[in-house]
């Protein structure tokens, strides 16, 4: 079991990693532990101090991993896979075991469809979501959820090029208190409630979820994107949903996770959004576009996460690859150690921590994550063996608190 969970000292070498090491026999430089986050006050850094046990047990757990190793996870590992072939997820079929990780989305879930009997296609789905939930928590993975929030005027789409004009100016505006949306927004927001409070596993607890909302809010491919709201208004929404869902409805197994895509380099952008300490558990940072083969993009990569993980250390949170990959189709060929260097360099380059990385799901016409037979199937069988890499079936205990 790779454990390194509730280290108090960690070794830094001045390669990215010991799979780096270019024996020159320099010293490593030890760095003494300064986190000043501890088992007895950890609930003060959360955005919700009433969370459950096994919830401040996960961020306590995920920060103490981020200093040495990092999971891999995988969208929709249980239900999508590369030529609709069913079974185990798409990792397990590679490597031999799952991924610590699984991503979901409350897309299906809160659409306006689902009418919540048993033969309604939206409700099926609900119910294939959340039940891979609870596979996942039961073998000791971490949930997180993101939310392809539909825009609430005709419900139809969260990409902005199905919008008119008047619905892209006015769709985010109108979900804030006081908008002709809101109450939309929060009959939504019920329903994800509804979920979050019924979603327990095999021990009869709650299962913790990181909910990442509003997500790459820097692009303008989605109504909540920066060309439709102000800082302030967005902030305004996000602060909304965490006190709606932590504070009226009585939701406490959520950590909650800020995650723009990849055009911010300096901390000072990166923060223009962000709604405050109070109301977020994980730094994350979508990144596709600098992962597409060049040496350079794994630099730009490696740069931007290790400005996220200094604000992350700083701000006693969670940092994250909260969402990632390279689609590999029959036109568009693997790109060659994709994986094993570019990925691998990407997060362990440098001073940096981070907690999970997560690919984007595999598809019958496509993967981010190559099953066996692939020809760069081995690449990332060689990723998920290196010191720093989690799968679930060496993932630790993440759920309790260990001294």
């Amino acid at each position: 079991m790779i454990l390194g969970v509730v280290a108090l000292s960690l070794i830094f070498s001045a390669s990215c990693s010991s799979d780096n090491n270019n024996g020159s026999g320099t010293t490593t430089p030890v760095e003494t532990d300064t986190d000043p986050m501890t088992a007895a006050n950890v609930r003060t850094y959360m955005a919700d101090p009433n969370a459950t046990t096994e919830t401040v047990a996960l961020f306590y757990n995920l920060r103490k991993l981020q200093k040495t190793k990092f999971l891999i996870g995988q969208q929709d590992a249980f239900n999508s896979f590369y030529q609709d072939i069913t079974g185990s997820s798409d990792i397990k079929k590679n490597t031999g075991s799952d991924p610590a990780l699984l991503g979901s989305d409350f897309m299906f879930i809160t659409d306006d469809q689902n009418d919540g009997t048993a033969q309604n296609w939206y409700h099926q789905q609900e119910v294939i979501i959340t039940d891979d939930a609870k596979e996942a928590y039961n073998k000791g993975m971490v949930n997180t959820f993101c939310w392809h929030f539909r825009e609430p005027y005709r419900g139809l789409s969260f990409y902005t090029d199905d919008m008119t004009a008047e619905e892209k100016a006015n769709a985010f505006t109108s979900i804030l208190p006081g908008g002709e949306n809101h109450n939309y927004f929060k009959r939504k927001l019920d329903k994800v409630a509804s979920v979050l409070n019924n979603l327990k596993g095999a021990d009869g607890k709650l299962i913790p979820v990181i909910f990442r909302p509003f997500h790459e809010f820097d692009g303008n491919w989605f109504w909540w994107g920066a060309a439709y709201c102000t800082p302030d208004q967005y902030k305004q929404a996000w602060q909304f949903l965490v006190t709606y869902l932590r504070d009226t409805k009585g939701v406490h197994n959520v950590l909650y996770a800020y995650s723009p895509d990849n055009s911010y380099t300096t901390s000072s952008a990166y923060l223009v959004r962000y709604p405050g300490d109070a109301f977020v558990d994980v730094l994350g940072m979508d990144n596709y576009g600098d992962f597409t083969g060049s040496t350079s993009g794994v630099t730009r990569a490696n740069s931007k996460l290790a400005m996220l993980s200094t604000l992350a250390k700083d701000k006693v949170k969670i940092s994250a690859l909260t969402e990632t990959g390279y689609r590999v189709t029959a036109t568009t060929s693997p790109i060659s150690g994709f994986f094993s260097t570019n990925m691998y360099n990407a997060l362990t380059g440098g001073d940096i921590s981070v907690a999970y990385v997560m690919f984007w799901n595999n598809d019958a016409s496509g993967y981010y994550v190559p099953p066996a037979g692939q020809t760069n199937t081995q690449d990332f069988k060689d990723f998920t063996t290196k010191s720093k890499s989690v799968l679930q079936q060496n993932i630790p205990s993440l759920y309790t608190i260990t001294q």
